[in-house]
């Protein structure tokens, strides 16, 4: 018998993406899978029905997930949907268990294997499968264009009859996956681009996509490519050398987040009022609390003549692409773990072993479960 694949409409509000797009749903069933698509799952990302030739499709999300061997989602699903899937079964997708107690529970009722794509290790040979970096890539970009619209100026320099419009600076806060997506995105624009992160090897990246590093005089470059923890007298340095520069910028993107953690709170009180009127900060980091002192997940609001918008979700508006990647970072895993027809769970294997979550009815990430213990 084939392994049979599921994938539902999303439940989270706003949710556009699917995670399995209609090309990579066609190389599934090349390679010998069933796949059950619940009708119009693909409908919101741009993706009708039609799109999924040799996929069976079916409107009633419990009786998919009563065959489903594999069950492939975006945001992690409610506890009353997974109380419909096939015991033992494997799932794959984000789940963020810190923020979604009631999913690590209802997996392990269904005595579930669950890959939390959040929790894939980066390492060289699990980029192909980095959900967070794909995803990041889209949200660097969209957070440039939501920026765009907000600010109340132009980004390029342009010479008119009416005179020369001066082009906007942006500081982007974070050179992440994020951070240089929106650096590359604001260059495109026409910006003027600083680039703030207190990792020093960020600089040669930051550099080559035209934008200025801000210089702090720290390096705050730990293991394995991460940051230390910074001193207290470090944190002042960077925070006064950073104030500085927002005081003179028009835009600020923020993407520092830590995964499972909240986000590092960079840009306080104090900095935002030191801010020219009309500056705008978009801060992607909304999700987990934001970088900005002021930050209101989900909102935008105006404090001082400043904007401060807290977007969430923003691959979502992308959801072609982001979907497309976001499929192709999942079968990457599946092949990892589906070998000769048959689901094998090595947990000998270094991906296999930093991304499951839950196997048999228990929790089995170690820095999982720990952080699930701490109380609050």
């Amino acid at each position: 018998m084939p392994l049979t694949v599921a994938v539902l409409t999303e439940q989270a509000e706003g949710e556009r993406r699917v995670a399995l797009d209609p090309a990579n749903a066609k190389k599934l069933v090349a390679k010998g899978f069933r796949v059950l698509v619940q009708k119009d799952a693909g409908d919101a990302a741009g993706f009708p029905d039609a799109l999924y030739a040799g996929c069976e499709l079916n409107g009633d999300a419990a009786a998919i997930l009563g065959q489903a061997d594999v069950y492939l989602w975006v945001q992690a699903p409610d506890a009353q949907r997974l109380s419909a899937l096939r015991e033992g079964a494997l799932a794959i997708g984000l789940v963020f268990a810190h923020r979604n107690k009631d999913v690590v529970g209802a997996l392990n009722a269904r005595k579930a294997s669950c890959c939390a794509m959040e929790l894939v290790p980066r390492i060289s040979r699990a980029q192909s499968m980095d959900v967070l970096s794909s995803q990041a890539t889209v949200a660097g970009y969209e957070a440039v264009l939501r920026a765009a619209g907000l600010a109340p100026r132009l980004f390029p320099m342009l010479t008119t009859a009416a005179g020369t419009l001066r082009p906007s600076t942006v500081v982007v806060i974070g050179a992440g996956v994020a951070g240089l997506q929106a650096i590359a995105t604001a260059r495109r624009l026409g910006a003027r681009v600083e680039a703030y992160d207190i990792r020093a090897a960020a600089r040669e990246q930051v550099e080559s996509l035209g934008a200025k590093m801000i210089d702090t005089g720290v390096n705050a470059q730990g293991e394995g490519g991460y940051a230390r923890e910074l001193t207290d007298a470090e944190r002042q340095q960077q925070a006064a050398k950073l104030a500085e520069h927002l005081a003179r910028c028009d835009i600020v993107i923020s993407t520092a987040a830590i995964p499972g953690r909240p986000a590092p709170k960079i840009i306080s009180r104090e900095m935002v009022e030191g801010m020219s009127a009309g500056a705008v900060i978009v801060d992607l980091a909304a999700e987990s609390g934001g970088n900005c002192e002021l930050t209101e997940p989900g909102k935008t609001l105006r404090h001082n003549g400043i904007t401060i918008d807290g977007p969430l979700n923003l691959a979502s508006l992308a959801a072609i692409h982001a979907s497309e990647m976001y499929s192709k970072n999942l079968l990457n895993l599946l092949e990892l773990l589906v070998q000769n027809g048959q689901i094998k769970i090595n947990r000998e294997d270094e991906v296999v072993a930093g991304c499951l979550l839950t196997h048999g009815g228990e929790l089995v990430h170690a820095g999982m479960a720990k952080l699930l213990a701490q109380p609050g």
